[in-house]
């Protein structure tokens, strides 16, 4: 059976929390939810919702799929990895675990930055189109309910089976690439023929990529090679049926550098460089951010040189964020110097930075209900006013932050034993998770929003939900 790629694995064609970062922009922000607001997290409600052991590995960054339709029913599933070479599934709205997978583990390095293991998170795949203003969760700003059936008119089946051929439509899609994801088009002559298979993508310790069945795990066809064995990889995403990833540290000697891995064709291109992160652009541009300083421009698939590089002078020190201003296609990065500096990413120039210090973190992106534009480094926010960068607000008390999403204005940031929300308006603290997890968010770590929720994952290997209940 030849490998499916991954473009058909978004199965609503909707906009889960598929990948670290959320998008292929990395923004890490969710543009709705049904009960997530400023207002809401400042009344009593919001609260920790379960936690399971999965083992004693550190968990890496999950993956969200909602309402999943399959042969065991309805489904909304919560994706994670395990340092030791593990995936767990859960049934997130019943914190029930769905399945489980373990990969070989190779011998190799596995002291100091080489861990010797499956270091990179889960994704499911993305488009290189940059989302729909309003895709929330579910296309409808998030579930205010559990997955289930219904009863339709006689003769015609469910109701969500209904749904879901209409569902299979090709749809409409702001950015034009990606249009119709996840389903197959209507023939000229019949109806949809329904939904391709959706897969669960990672990478094991021997640098074999797998693309798994979402519902059970198993694989269609043999393991992909990808990457050199023992690799210290990050950054695993998958867009339009390409999947990117990064080395670093020179891990049993693999080279540091990014690779990109064509799932049709199984072939390989990689660039040698000591890259930190990945994002995309709408038209599948390739942006880098490298120790070096520099911002490169690569082409999908090949990672051909677009143009010549940025160069900040100084090391780079986080994954790059792009989104749109007007007509045109920004980068934003941060910098040693704790600055934070917007390029364009059509020239590659610089067109605003901020004083440095202070910024520290990793990046996200929003606009808030009135079109501003924010940049969230770490627990700090600068607003864009599309030439220049002021000072927003710094959230007091957080340290380290490891991990942060924004959702309906409400910014989540994950620092050592803690989850804080806060208003992306002020940096106002909204809430905090208090004493509820027992260990530190991993350094390969990150956290997932979606319906109504935050996952995350810790160092002993403990998955944690907190949000809105909602009724079973």
């Amino acid at each position: 059976m030849a490998a499916v790629p991954a473009a058909n694995s978004q199965g609503r064609g909707g906009a889960d929390w598929s990948t670290t970062g959320n998008d292929s922009q990395r923004s890490g922000w969710v543009r709705t939810d049904a009960k997530i607001s400023a207002e809401s997290m400042a009344k009593p409600g919001f609260q920790f919702m379960w936690k399971v052991k999965v083992g004693n590995d550190a968990l890496t960054a999950p993956s969200l799929m909602d309402r999943y339709i399959g042969y065991r029913g309805f489904r909304s599933y919560a994706f994670v990895g395990g340092l030791g070479n593990n995936i767990t599934v859960f049934d997130s709205d019943l914190a029930r675990v769905e399945w489980k997978k373990h990969f070989p583990v190779t011998a190799g390095a596995g002291t100091g930055s080489c861990p010797g293991s499956m270091s990179a998170s889960v994704a499911r795949e993305v488009p290189a189109a940059l989302p729909m203003v309003n895709a929330g969760r579910g296309g409808g700003g998030g579930r205010g309910g559990p997955a289930k059936s219904g009863v339709g008119a006689p003769g015609e089946g469910a109701v969500t089976l209904a749904a879901a051929l209409a569902a299979a439509q090709p749809q409409p899609n702001a950015g034009g690439r990606g249009a119709g994801r996840g389903v197959i088009p209507a023939g000229p002559a019949g109806p949809p023929r329904g939904r391709t298979p959706s897969f669960l993508n990672a990478v094991s310790t021997d640098g074999a990529f797998h693309n798994m069945y979402v519902s059970n795990g198993e694989e269609p066809e043999a393991p992909i090679k990808f990457l050199p064995a023992n690799a210290n990889v990050s950054g695993l995403i998958v867009v339009d049926g390409v999947a990117y990833a990064v080395t670093s540290g020179n891990c049993a000697g693999a080279p540091d550098g990014l690779y990109a891995l064509d799932i049709a064709t199984k072939t390989v291109a990689s660039v040698k460089a000591p890259v930190v992160g990945t994002a995309f652009g709408p038209d599948g541009t390739v942006f880098a951010t490298t120790t070096t300083g520099e911002v490169l421009a690569l082409e999908p698939k090949t990672l051909a040189s677009r143009k010549a590089s940025y160069s900040t002078g100084q090391a780079l020190t986080s994954a790059p964020v792009v989104f749109a201003e007007k007509d045109k296609v920004l980068i934003a990065v941060a910098a040693k110097d704790g600055s934070v500096r917007v390029i364009d990413g059509a020239s590659l120039s610089q067109v605003a930075a901020s004083p440095a210090g202070g910024y520290s973190g990793p990046l996200a992106t929003w606009q808030d209900s009135a079109g501003a534009r924010w940049i969230l480094s770490g627990a700090s926010a600068l607003k864009f006013t599309g030439s220049a960068l002021e000072a927003g607000w710094k959230a007091s008390g957080i340290t380290a932050p490891a991990a942060s999403g924004v959702v309906n204005g409400v910014v989540f940031v994950a620092a050592g034993k803690s989850l804080y929300a806060l208003d992306g308006a002020t940096g106002k603290e909204l809430w905090n998770s208090g004493t509820t997890m027992g260990a530190p968010v991993t350094p390969q770590g990150g956290l997932a929003i979606g319906g109504s929720a935050v996952y995350l994952g810790t160092q002993d290997g403990t998955f944690y939900a907190f949000g809105f209940p909602i009724e079973h």
